[in-house]
């Protein structure tokens, strides 16, 4: 089904994979013909190996500049400038590789540029000609049925953006179909030359309507759950599926979920080890900085709730003037420092947790651990919060990237539980890529300032 945008995804990266290297080898045809005192064959032997891992590069620049996500795929004003910026990178990449590596210097520099030069035009074109292609290309009709306002954003995503090559012609609510209005609905679907219908099969209002829906499988008519489409388009779980059956049917533990858990953990210790004894350098300019802006202590200690419910006590360096603990009568009067707002921004106040993940009680990706206070209130309040707690928490993950109004001291279950809807996404569908992507996607956020 065309509309999910992974398909597309994996179409444009092979594409840039073909215009790199096609780029690289009309760079080289035209710089050393067969007249030339230069085999060109050997030429391409020569530039083939450095330009490839040059290539790889490019692309996780392409990756973390976020040129395959849905906002690029869709909202095509954004390409040019998304697109510059990231060429900009892969310049800087390619004159250091080439001019500071000695064991990838090669002669000329020129083919390098010109293979830059070659290669953005090429790359802007496939993008604007692929992006031409899909919003003039026949839509497919389709008809959703369901209620609530998961249907109705799909319904408004889908119609009001002329990147999805499907319509819905018109929507349906089972409640109100009675035997003459089905008959009625059935002639339409006929009619109106419909071969997608979105329905909501979880919902027991829609059960009547399945014999008579069954029969259209022989005119050729196609089905999607309605669950499945938004979690496809909007990468989480749409709250009004969440029931019981759904944790039973897709969180109990599978013996698959070994191999990945222990990857995850032999490379939580592995990078952040690394990166913890490379931030010790900070240490002590930090503690002359934060000493020098109140006098105050340099590390803050909290406790949060982790794994299992299980209490962890995280670390970072102070930002507020006193660690209010979450509690009310202790937030009176407390405030962000001047050092703690760049170190906030920065999110150089999170380093000193990369020895909790080392200790075993955070991973680098996870649900972000909540205080014990406002968990309590969540647990009330919020249906099935618990279950963020079956995995360890992390210093970034799906729900920081993707949730644009996430609550941050004060108690908001309404927010919180569309970060549950994040968080559930993310244990359903965890996976050594997935957290690939987090990552990188958190270096773009962490070198943009944009952190939420």
């Amino acid at each position: 089904m065309s509309i999910s945008n992974r398909a597309e995804a994996v179409f444009l990266f092979l594409g840039d994979v073909l215009i790199l290297y096609g780029s690289l080898f009309l760079t080289l045809f035209f710089r050393y013909p067969a007249s030339s005192e230069f085999d060109f064959r050997q030429m391409v032997g020569l530039h083939m190996f450095p330009f490839s891992i040059l290539f790889v590069l490019w692309l996780l620049v392409f990756f973390i500049a976020g040129l395959y996500e849905k906002h690029t795929l869709f909202l095509q004003k954004q390409l040019p400038q998304l697109l510059t910026k990231a060429l900009f990178v892969n310049v800087v990449i390619a004159i250091v590789f080439f001019y500071f590596l000695p064991a990838f210097k090669i002669a000329p520099k020129v083919n390098l540029f010109l293979c830059l030069f070659v290669s953005s035009i090429f790359l802007f074109l496939w993008r604007r000609y692929n992006f031409s292609v899909g919003k003039t290309a026949d839509k497919e009709q389709a008809v959703i049925i369901g209620s609530g306002e998961e249907m109705e954003r799909i319904s408004r995503e889908i119609n009001n953006n002329p990147r999805y090559r499907i319509r819905f012609v018109f929507s349906v609510d089972p409640d109100s179909l009675s035997d003459a209005d089905t008959t009625d609905f059935m002639r339409r679907v006929t009619a109106e030359e419909v071969s997608l219908i979105v329905v909501d099969l979880h919902a027991g209002t829609a059960h009547h309507l399945l014999p008579r829906l069954f029969e259209l499988l022989t005119k050729g008519v196609r089905f999607a759950d309605m669950h499945k489409v938004y979690e496809d388009m909007f990468d989480r779980i749409p709250l009004s599926l969440v029931q019981h059956n759904w944790f039973l049917e897709n969180l109990s533990p599978v013996s698959s979920r070994f191999t990945y858990d222990f990857l995850k953990r032999l490379m939580d210790i592995i990078i952040s080890s690394v990166l913890g004894l490379l931030s010790l350098v900070l240490y002590p300019f930090l503690y002359v900085t934060i000493k020098l802006d109140d006098g105050g202590p340099i590390f803050v200690h909290q406790k949060r709730v982790g794994k299992n419910n299980r209490s962890i006590r995280t670390i970072k360096f102070r930002t507020m003037s006193r660690d209010d603990a979450g509690r009310e009568e202790l937030k009176q009067g407390n405030k962000v420092t001047r050092v703690g707002a760049f170190l906030r921004r920065t999110r150089i106040d999170e380093l000193p947790q990369l020895w909790n993940v080392v200790r075993g009680d955070m991973s680098l990706i996870g649900p972000r651990p909540e205080l014990p206070s406002l968990v309590e209130i969540y647990e009330r309040e919020v249906p099935y919060y618990g279950t963020r707690h079956l995995i360890k928490p992390g210093l970034s993950g799906w729900a920081q990237l993707y949730h644009k109004n996430p609550p941050k001291v004060d108690a908001n279950p309404n927010e919180t539980a569309i970060k549950l809807s994040y968080d559930l996404y993310y244990l359903k569908n965890r996976s050594v890529w997935l957290d690939l992507k987090i990552a990188l996607k958190t270096v773009k956020v962490l070198l943009s300032r944009s952190g939420v």
